[in-house]
């Protein structure tokens, strides 16, 4: 099983753990002397285990700090001591054992394991002492790896599951759902940098009419078409979204209300100049009507105004022809091409 172990101690605990590990585990391992120095390699690296010295003041409330922090829960930490063989009083008192066990698991570890190397006297254990305890720790490790598996699979599973959830399965684009979780945190980003924010939402012209006149799965056909070709000719950053039915919006962050203007005027051209290969024989001329609107002081956080100012501007726009866009105060512009009234 391959997996990535942080050991965190003194020199002697790592001298002693690293050759053991190696031996029991196919890994690779990165060592810190503290718990401070541990910190910077765990947020790069995030290792799949961490093995840290039981006694070396921090451990503990490094595991803790890992525990409440949702992106590095998961990493499995196991507190190890390794007693010298001046710790006698330590094999006369069972309770003490118990008691490091008990502060380590409340404290935040998710294992603790006590591994001497002597027995009472300062002689050292036995082969076959020595064997039980690499086995239990071995186990230990495994035991901890098998949890960050399962947990990095279920991780997975919620990605795929969000992406599903999030996409628009006709074409591939974001959602209505993906947008309500966007548009928010994308205004906040805007204000957060004093920056400028936009939007276009725009539907396809006399949609009922193809639906009406060649069948509905001509009708998704055109929509991925239409999807495609909005989605090959915007800026980097601008985000697309599939509204519902033949609607689209697209959030122009760092954009102006005349660059909105510019840049949905180019997408309505690009969509109408050229006809849409729907199957052999059967080509669509398909225009486009658009709204646009842009961010201001008083919207909400969720965006809803902004978004019922760019729906009202798209209403003017199909109202006033079609194959248009309409912004603000700005007087229609029409655009030649599309079905026809």
């Amino acid at each position: 099983m391959d997996a990535s172990i942080l050991l965190v101690g003194g020199d002697d605990f790592l001298s002693t753990l690293l050759d053991r590990i190696h031996n029991l585990v196919n890994c690779t391992t990165e060592v810190a002397y503290s718990p401070s120095e541990a910190v910077p390699l765990i947020q790069a690296q995030q290792p799949d285990l961490i093995i840290l010295q039981g006694n070396q003041p921090g451990g503990l409330e490094l595991c803790c700090e890992l525990k409440d922090q949702a992106k590095l829960a998961w990493i499995y930490c196991i507190l190890l001591d390794i007693p010298s063989q001046k710790l006698e009083e330590v094999w006369q008192e069972y309770d003490w054992e118990v008691e490091s066990r008990i502060e380590a698991l409340e404290g935040g570890a998710d294992a603790y394991l006590w591994l001497p190397r002597h027995d009472p006297h300062g002689k050292e254990l036995g082969k076959e002492v020595l064997a039980k305890q690499d086995r239990l720790l071995r186990s230990q490790i495994f035991a901890g790896l098998r949890t960050v598996k399962n947990h990095r699979e279920l991780m997975r599973t919620n990605d795929i599951l969000s992406a599903i959830a999030l996409s628009d399965p006709l074409t591939e684009l974001n959602n209505r759902r993906a947008l309500d979780w966007e548009l928010p945190r994308q205004l906040q980003n805007a204000r957060n940098r004093s920056e400028t924010l936009s939007l276009v939402m725009l539907d396809v012209d006399y949609f009922k009419r193809i639906n009406d006149t060649y069948g509905h799965p001509v009708g998704d056909r055109a929509l991925q078409l239409v999807s495609s070709r909005l989605r090959h000719n915007l800026r980097f950053r601008d985000t697309l979204f599939r509204y519902g039915g033949e609607e689209f919006v697209i959030i122009l962050s760092n954009t102006d209300q005349n660059e909105a203007l510019l840049v949905s005027r180019r997408l309505c051209r690009l969509i109408s100049e050229q006809a849409f290969s729907i199957e052999e024989g059967l080509e669509l001329n398909i225009t486009i009507s658009a709204g646009t609107a842009t961010l201001e002081s008083s919207d909400d956080p969720k965006g809803m105004s902004l978004l019922r100012r760019a729906d009202q501007n798209l209403l003017r726009a199909k109202s006033s022809g079609r194959n248009r866009v309409v912004g603000g105060a700005e007087m229609n512009q029409d655009i030649d091409g599309g079905l026809g009234q």
